[in-house]
C-alpha cells in the first residue's frame, strides 16, 4: 500500500466516522425541525386559505396576494384537513 493510498483511505475513514457521529447526535433535532415546519406550514396555509373549508380568517385581499405561492400545497392540505381523525393519530 502507497502513501497516498494510505491517506485516502485514513481520511475516508475520518469522513465516515464524522459523518456517523453528526448523525447520530442530530438525527432527532431534524426530525422534530421538519415536523415544527409541517405544522406551522400547515397553520399558515388554514389562515390563508381557510375560508376553502368554510372559516373565514383573513379577508380575501390579502388571500389572493398569497394565493401564487400557496397553490401547489391546496390539494395536499385540504386532504389532510378533512381526513378523519382517530385517538390512535393524536397519540403518535
Amino acid at each position: 500500500m502507497t502513501e497516498e493510498e494510505k491517506r485516502s483511505f485514513l481520511e475516508k475513514a475520518r469522513q465516515a466516522i464524522g459523518d456517523f457521529i453528526y448523525g447520530m447526535a442530530s438525527h432527532e433535532s431534524t426530525r422534530q425541525a421538519l415536523k415544527t415546519r409541517g405544522s406551522m406550514e400547515h397553520l399558515f396555509i388554514l389562515i390563508t386559505m381557510g375560508d376553502l373549508l368554510g372559516v373565514p380568517i383573513l379577508p380575501p385581499y390579502y388571500s389572493l396576494r398569497l394565493l401564487p405561492y400557496v397553490v401547489p400545497q391546496i390539494a395536499t392540505w385540504k386532504r389532510r384537513m378533512l381526513r378523519e381523525k382517530d385517538l390512535a393519530d393524536a397519540l403518535a
